[in-house]
């Protein structure tokens, strides 16, 4: 491909919506088609994963697993994990595309990422979500919302939003001369280190990037590599040019320290823990000396969510919108309600009684039975911590409403949790779970306003929160208290299910960068503006009037 194309037009990207999402009710064909997808993959798996460098497979014969987390004795996909040459390979041949990727046509990378969206919403929808429902433990519902509408929403509403971006240019041209601002990729390449819960989130981070002409190195999670490598190939068929991203599952330590260490290393796009993305911050600081400039560094990590419930709430919706919030993907969103603040009022006349009533509804187990709400959490690990927390929580003083308990014999399941504790700043008000696990605290109806500076001081996290209230003074009360500890905030709506192009998502203290991912603000911080001022008339002389005796 030539680095000098005619633009011969000014192209509109076409009109962008949220992707409809499909119900999957018996009877339905998408339901049909999902049964079969599963069908298939569970007769086919395990499959075999290779990294990907300048568009060829690599195998480095250093092999792991990714164990199906409903059913450990299996897994879905044995992976070729990045030696030190392959992650210097895959750097070089990144650097090396980066020219022609950046000098292609707005258009052309356009619709190489609208196609992507079209083959994940059609041709690839059911392959996708089989993917993660096994490897990642979804039910049907939240793959659909992950792996189908999200990740293609990411990709069309990313479309739209570049576009809006590049055409922000100065509103002001003296007379005989044109300023203009063109929108450079990094100086080098992203490094794209994705998490486990969200496959839309796996295309996003090196997706966005991407974009706007960078190119990345992309390390999935070790427990997404299969739904994230059937991304990978999405974008590939789609058109994505070799090396534009290079496809590098590995260990963290290893894959990520060489690629930060690299003199071309020039941002990062994470999502993760928030003890890992300090560590990161702070292994980059370190070796700023060895950069060519200043790393962007991007993330969104954990977070302590919260839903407060005042005295004038409607019960029922407050109650149903927490087991959701809580509940659904066994409280693996960054986004899930982890702490529940309860007016008395409410509490004693009630409430107490219909949410356990709920929560006792949730069936737990395998994805692959529709009629689960609950399935595993993601690994042994998750399992011993979640266990654990429930543990303290006990020893702490807590009471445990219902659930409490686990079994790790076939697959990683725990019971949905719900602890009533005194202690407004006990262990499971205050840390990540990162699991079903729901603690109450319930405040008198009196004590409002001490119970919004709890909620705004009890932890280090700032990521999403819901107010219920009818009484709207009472709302815009606590919304203004807590202006500062949600980046997402809901009012009488869960606090999870940002959707792209509506609610743009991040937060901010120690749940992240608050960057807002879905909306034109992250793209700002993967592209480098350059101003361009041409001048048409030239100078008859330097002197200025003031010179002049």
């Amino acid at each position: 491909m030539a680095l000098y194309t005619p633009q011969l037009a000014s192209f509109k990207v076409p009109a962008i919506d949220n992707e409809p999402m499909r119900s999957y009710a018996p009877g339905s064909p998408e339901r049909k088609g999902l049964v079969e997808a599963l069908a298939e993959m569970q007769k086919e798996l395990p499959f075999e994963v290779p990294c990907i460098v300048n568009g060829k497979p690599v195998k480095s014969g250093k092999l792991a697993k990714q164990p199906i987390p409903a059913e450990h004795a299996k897994h879905l996909c044995t992976y070729h994990e990045a030696d030190q040459a392959t992650v210097a390979s895959a750097i070089e041949g990144a650097l090396a595309a980066k020219a022609e990727w950046e000098a292609m046509p707005w258009n052309d990378r356009a619709a190489i990422f609208l196609k992507a969206a079209d083959l994940v919403s059609g041709k690839y929808r059911y392959k996708l979500m089989a993917a993660t429902m096994l490897g990642q433990g979804k039910n049907a519902w939240q793959a659909e919302i992950d792996a189908a509408a999200e990740l293609s929403d990411f990709f069309r509403f990313g479309v739209k939003y570049v576009e809006e971006l590049y055409s922000q240019q100065p509103v002001k041209n003296a007379p005989g001369s044109w300023n203009r601002v063109e929108y450079r990729a990094l100086e080098g390449f992203v490094l794209a280190v994705s998490p486990f819960n969200f496959t839309a989130i796996g295309g996003n981070l090196p997706g966005t990037p991407a974009l706007v002409g960078n190119v990345v190195l992309w390390k999935p999670s070790p427990t997404a590599i299969y739904s994230n490598y059937l991304v990978y190939k999405v974008l590939e068929e789609a058109g994505l040019p070799a090396g534009v991203v290079q496809f590098v599952p590995g260990p963290a330590e290893e894959v990520v320290g060489q690629a930060i260490s690299h003199p071309d290393f020039a941002g990062l796009h994470f999502t993760g823990s928030t003890a890992v993305f300090k560590k990161l911050w702070k292994d980059i600081a370190t070796n700023l000396d060895k950069y060519k400039g200043y790393p962007r560094i991007v993330g969104e990590t954990g977070g302590k969510n919260f839903h407060l419930i005042h005295p004038s709430a409607e019960i029922k919706n407050a109650i149903h919108q927490s087991v959701r919030a809580a509940f659904e993907y066994q409280g693996q969103k960054c986004s899930a309600l982890s702490r529940l603040y309860v007016a008395a009022s409410v509490w004693n006349n009630g409430f107490k009684e219909q949410l356990l009533a709920e929560v006792a509804k949730l069936k737990v187990g395998p994805p692959t039975d529709f009629t689960n709400f609950v399935g595993p959490v993601i690994g042994r690990a998750a399992f011993e911590k979640i266990t654990g927390y429930i543990k303290k929580a006990k020893d702490a003083g807590g009471e445990i409403l219902i659930g409490g308990g686990a079994d790790d014999s076939v697959g990683y399941f725990v019971q949905p949790t719900v602890i009533l504790t005194k202690d407004p700043k006990s262990v499971t008000m205050v840390e990540e779970i990162f699991g079903p696990v729901l603690t109450v605290y319930v405040y008198e109806d009196s004590d409002y306003d001490n119970t919004l500076e709890l909620i705004d001081k009890s932890t280090p996290y700032a990521l999403t929160g819901s107010i219920f209230a009818s009484d709207r003074k009472a709302l815009l009360n606590a919304t203004n208290r807590l202006r500062n500890a949600a980046g997402n905030v809901y009012y009488n709506e869960k606090c999870t299910g940002a959707v792209v192009g509506q609610q743009p998502f991040g937060g901010a203290r120690a749940s992240g960068t608050n960057d807002k991912a879905g909306s034109i603000s992250i793209f700002y911080r993967f592209v480098s503006a350059r101003s361009i001022k041409e001048n048409f008339i030239g100078l008859e002389d330097h002197l200025y009037p003031s010179n002049l005796a």
